[in-house]
């Protein structure tokens, strides 16, 4: 029963990693948000999570799939069959969204740690709890490897998952209200604000960047071949499932308690009218579901963003090296740098940045990088040369690519209206 046990939780691990890093503040609040402003059409909301987890995952497949067929990761397969200056553009733009994405996840540690405990003034403990959090997920990462890593974000996300979920069906709404969300009535306004919270959603679920990462997991996990290619479909179907639940619980428990502001003020906002409205328990309890969402995303970004930077710099060091199916070695110098400053240089926008300035340039940033990833993925994975005819794009994956491509792009184009320019939603 063991071996058995330990077999399963091997063949998931890295598809759960994929959906406990993707989850942070970021999706705590626009879930809530979403919920309480497409309060009548709840079921349109839902499907609206459903197929955006259903287009990560099919990001995900194809880097998987490239990854399993040709033994390089798609960072090497970028440089090596779509010229240098990819790697040189990538690097740009990690170090830009390491920044932001540092701040905005130590700014969240910060404030919902301040909820949960408070010591003194909220931008003092913001700040203090941020650097704390940030400081104990580069001692698990350097102390304890990969192994520790997995049971500790396992640990994070059965108090997210358990917590948040078990709000959503204490809020809940009868079957009746949310079937009628069907209803010709219901439909979202698609030339207004409505459109815009169904393309959020969809985009919300999941990660950005740390995409790339789940080719790194699935190495510790010693899966180096084409012949694993159909466990990692069934392990990211799981994980992306599990980031899809998440994501429809904070639908409803927004569509059953009234939010206003985004972050992780939100969240705060929300544990409180929790408590109003079900306990002082209900409180404690999703703030530290809260936590274990925001705390797993951090943890997550601090262990398998460094492994792209060492990635990076191997490809820079060696041009012509042979492409191998080992990770850089997280005792090297480029994983090892990289980690302290990842943990250390955004906290300048921890301590001078406002929170919600963080979370804006963080969720643009993010924004970016999918379509981006999607369009790699049509141009490497359509050629029978690079991965065979066997593991190639169908036309029905590329159509979807294709599509996810435009969907991506329509997210950009709503989210820097509404974040740079100040519009509503």
């Amino acid at each position: 029963m063991t071996r058995r046990r330990t077999k399963l939780l091997a063949i998931l691990g890295p598809g759960i990693l994929v959906a406990a890093t993707g989850v942070g503040a970021g999706d705590l609040a626009t879930g809530a948000l979403a919920g309480s402003m497409l309060r009548e059409a709840l079921l349109w909301a839902v499907l609206a999570v459903l197929l955006g987890a259903g287009l990560k995952w099919l990001v995900n497949e194809g880097l998987a799939r490239w990854q399993l067929a040709t033994g390089t990761t798609l960072l090497e397969g970028c440089v090596l069959h779509l010229g240098r200056p990819v790697q040189w553009l990538f690097l740009g733009y990690l170090l830009v969204w390491s920044f932001f994405v540092g701040a905005a996840l130590m700014g969240a540690c910060g404030v919902t740690a301040h909820a949960l405990c408070p010591i003194g003034e909220a931008s003092t403990d913001k700040a203090v709890y941020g650097l704390a959090h940030s400081t104990l997920a580069v001692l698990l990462v350097r102390l304890g490897g990969y192994r520790l890593f997995g049971r500790v974000m396992g640990v994070c996300i059965a108090v997210m998952f358990v917590t948040v979920v078990a709000t959503a069906v204490a809020v809940a709404p009868s079957w009746q209200e949310v079937t009628a969300g069907l209803g010709a009535r219901r439909v979202p306004d698609l030339h207004g604000e409505g459109l815009a919270w169904i393309v959020a959603l969809m985009g919300g679920v999941g990660g950005t960047v740390t995409v790339l990462c789940y080719g790194y997991w699935i190495r510790e996990e010693g899966r180096t071949g084409a012949e694993d290619l159909a466990v990692c479909r069934i392990d990211l179907a799981v994980g992306y499932a599990m980031t899809a639940v998440f994501g429809v619980a904070m639908v409803i428990i927004g569509r059953e308690i009234t939010v206003t502001r985004g972050g992780a003020t939100l969240i705060v906002d929300l544990a409180d009218q929790l408590q109003r409205a079900l306990g002082p328990a209900a409180r404690w309890a999703f703030l530290a579901g809260a936590w274990g969402a925001i705390f797993s995303s951090l943890l997550g970004v601090w262990q398998s963003v460094p492994y792209l930077f060492a990635d990076f710099w191997n490809l820079m060091r060696d041009p012509g090296r042979a492409p191998g199916t080992r990770n850089p070695d997280t005792r090297s110098l480029p994983y090892r740098g990289y980690l302290l400053g990842l943990a250390v240089i955004p906290a300048a926008g921890l301590l001078w940045t406002r929170f919600q300035d963080a979370q804006k340039w963080y969720a643009i940033v993010g924004a970016l990088f999918i379509p981006m990833l999607a369009a790699v993925l049509l141009a490497l994975n359509g050629r029978s040369a690079l991965v065979g005819r066997r593991y190639r794009n169908s036309p029905l994956v590329t159509v979807a690519l294709a599509a996810a491509v435009d969907f991506f792009v329509l997210l950009v184009w709503f989210k820097v209206h509404k974040l740079i320019l100040n519009s509503e939603p």
